[in-house]
């Protein structure tokens, strides 16, 4: 056979499912074809590759060394088949909107707000990606984006949803803490935790050479969502991004420290076509979340 030359997929289902079964007569039934009809495409099969795939055992077959490894390769073949018409399936459902958001504001902002979306569209399918590289707004692979600059995509609405800060914050028994000694003994009873690249960030590296600058750096993080759960956990005061920490201060885990300052954030924009969008839950999507930013801008 030459080496460009595929088995067709009659073949190779026949195959997959006579191995599976370890017997002709089975895999037929699942297949529902005749028993000759699977014995021929094995032979077929046999044929093409040049090799025995099965051999005889008892009332049934078991593979040989050539059908074992055929046998991997054909099922590995399938399982990204069924996976990819599956997806296809996933993508011709009425309620489904494809949403890209950054890691952080996903998880800071948006997460604690879907069961509220959720509650108001119950037909609605959120799939939710953090690939800050799909940058191209469409009818096929991306609904809408939310991201730190405009898209500047022809065809596209875009407008500025939320604008963030960088605050200083502790969980609330380190808060409480501090909130009983002066401001410049703080680094006597709290370390810092800190991002890398807020040390030499434009909006944040004035600040730990100034006021953070007689603090004990206790660690590092380039993830800002890992330096959030250090924070949580007591190991030191940190400046992290408002909307990241946005659940963690309504609920009262963390706590922004008054007398540091608040420095200017990320303009999040959200982005979506600008014509009729390809369903009607796509623009109920986009202006829900419009609405979300509208109202964080007036608390």
């Amino acid at each position: 056979m030459s080496e460009h030359r595929i088995p067709s997929l009659k073949l190779l289902m026949g195959f997959e499912a006579a191995a599976r079964h370890g017997n002709f007569s089975r895999a037929a039934d699942e297949l529902h074809v005749t028993q000759s009809a699977i014995s021929h495409q094995v032979q077929q099969l046999e044929e093409q590759i040049k090799q025995p795939l099965f051999r005889r055992a008892g009332r049934g077959v078991e593979l040989t060394v050539a059908g074992e490894v055929l046998q991997r390769s054909v099922q590995r073949t399938l399982t990204i088949m069924r996976s990819g018409l599956g997806r296809i399936a996933s993508y011709l459902d009425p309620g489904l909107v494809v949403l890209v958001c950054p890691a952080n504001l996903s998880h800071g902002w948006l997460q604690p707000r879907l069961r509220q979306l959720e509650e108001q569209f119950p037909e609605l399918c959120l799939l939710l990606s953090i690939d800050e590289t799909a940058r191209f707004v469409d009818e096929i692979d991306v609904d809408i984006a939310i991201s730190d600059r405009p898209i500047l995509q022809a065809g596209l609405l875009e407008l500025p949803l939320l604008q963030d800060e960088w605050v200083m914050i502790g969980n609330r028994e380190l808060a409480a803490r501090l909130a009983q000694v002066p401001q410049e003994q703080h680094h006597l009873h709290a370390d810092l935790v800190c991002l890398e690249e807020s040390l030499t960030g434009d909006a944040t590296a004035q600040l730990f050479l100034e006021e953070l600058a007689s603090f004990r750096k206790r660690a590092i993080y380039d993830d800002s969502r890992l330096l959030l759960d250090a924070t949580l956990g007591g190991r030191g005061i940190a400046c992290l991004p408002r909307l990241l920490v946005a659940d963690n201060l309504s609920n009262g885990q963390l706590l922004i420290l008054p007398g540091y300052p608040r420095l200017p954030g990320a303009t999040w924009w959200l982005s979506g076509v600008a014509a009729q969008p390809r369903s009607e839950m796509v623009l109920h999507v986009f202006e829900w979340l419009r609405a979300q930013g509208d109202n964080i801008g007036r608390e």
